[in-house]
């Protein structure tokens, strides 16, 4: 390449660069970008002519070009100007300059100078997409510390304003359930495959770590349990547990904090279905000293119980303590057969658990032994 025309490419450097933002202008949204940010284009694309006019001199050696070329522009930029948008002004840049190249080559290096002005722009391009690259998993890497500390705050029950604020950040949507899930932490799990899977079906999820356990906090509309179902055939074999469902993100921390419970005693249940809601499991958490689950034993049976009257409480002890006989109950009662029959009737309608059934009666039985030794 002969002296003159990187020199002419040189000296040219800072007219070139003013008439290719001049020609992205054209592009309406470059034209609507802020004067700011449309200058540090231009001045990337100056810092990107001086240096290919220096390579110029030695165009046998690789062309300097690397993501240290984009420095003189905020890494911020990355989330305003996208990687298409970027090919889009390197496209520009790279026909004006091509423009220029019979007045800037000296006679004979116009075919030479073509080539180094494609090659050159390739480098760029190469040297764009590894900057972008970088920009995209450092914002991974911010989104997942802020992702798990929205988690840990709904752990810990503290989901205040600015806990709701930077899950919207994240891409939570308004919703109109909200629902926990809790999980035996994997060694492994794709929490982007399985947001991604969630944004599919229009849903919104949150993923994050509590101790040995993977919390999954699911938000959407429409039908709750099919969402649930999709996401946890997504998910490595093992237990699942599901929280209660709750209107909104800043209402979901008992449904976390159910979720986790539930899941430390699902163990004592072997049979229990793949996902049990953590209520289905409040005898075991009863059992393992959770002071919410035996409350809610009190407030849900054994208190309704007492209070309904009609002997229901001392049929379903009797019931119980006879080995669930009917005729059995009725002889410890003298009542009828028909007429304890009627009375679990009505005691499943009060409390919502049937005494027949093996499961149910073993919630009935520990609610009853707490009931007799509560003391408030």
């Amino acid at each position: 390449m002969a002296q003159a025309t990187w020199q002419r490419v040189r000296r040219a450097s800072s007219p070139l660069s003013t008439s290719a933002v001049r020609a992205m202008e054209e592009l309406p949204w470059f034209a609507a970008l802020p004067a700011e940010e449309r200058s540090y284009v231009g001045l990337v694309l100056h810092t990107g002519l001086d240096a290919f006019a220096q390579w110029l001199r030695e165009p046998a050696q690789p062309p300097p070009v690397g993501p240290e070329l984009f420095a003189a522009a905020p890494k911020e930029l990355t989330r305003v100007v996208t990687l298409k948008q970027t090919v889009q002004l390197i496209r520009v840049a790279v026909e004006v300059v091509e423009r220029a190249v019979p007045r800037l080559a000296a006679p004979g290096d116009e075919p030479a100078l073509r080539e180094a002005v494609l090659r050159y722009s390739r480098e760029i391009a190469f040297a764009a997409a590894d900057v972008y690259a970088a920009a995209a998993e450092a914002r991974g890497a911010w989104d997942a510390r802020v992702e798990a500390g929205v988690v840990d705050a709904l752990v810990r029950g503290h989901a205040g304003e600015l806990t709701l604020s930077r899950a919207s950040a994240l891409g939570w949507n308004r919703v109109d359930w909200v629902v926990a899930l809790a999980a035996p932490a994997p060694e492994q799990v794709d929490a982007g495959a399985l947001r991604a899977a969630a944004r599919y079906r229009g849903l919104s999820l949150l993923t994050g770590e509590a101790a040995p356990a993977l919390v999954l906090v699911l938000g959407g509309t429409g039908d709750t349990a099919q969402a649930v179902a999709h996401l946890v055939a997504a998910l490595p074999p093992g237990p699942v547990v599901v929280g209660p469902v709750v209107a909104e993100l800043a209402m979901a921390a008992p449904s976390v904090q159910e979720a986790l419970a539930g899941l430390a005693a699902v163990a004592a249940w072997p049979e229990a279905p793949r996902p049990v809601e953590a209520r289905e499991l409040l005898a075991e958490r009863a059992v393992l000293g959770e002071l919410a689950a035996r409350r809610r034993l009190l407030e849900e049976v054994y208190r309704p119980l007492a209070a309904a009257g009609g002997d229901l409480l001392a049929t379903a002890a009797a019931y119980l303590e006879g080995g669930g006989s009917v005729e059995g109950t009725g002889r410890a009662l003298f009542l009828h057969p028909n007429t304890v029959r009627y009375r679990l009737k009505k005691l499943s309608d009060v409390i919502g658990y049937d005494l027949t059934s093996p499961r149910e009666a073993l919630v009935v039985r520990l609610a009853l032994l707490l009931g007799r030794t509560s003391t408030t």
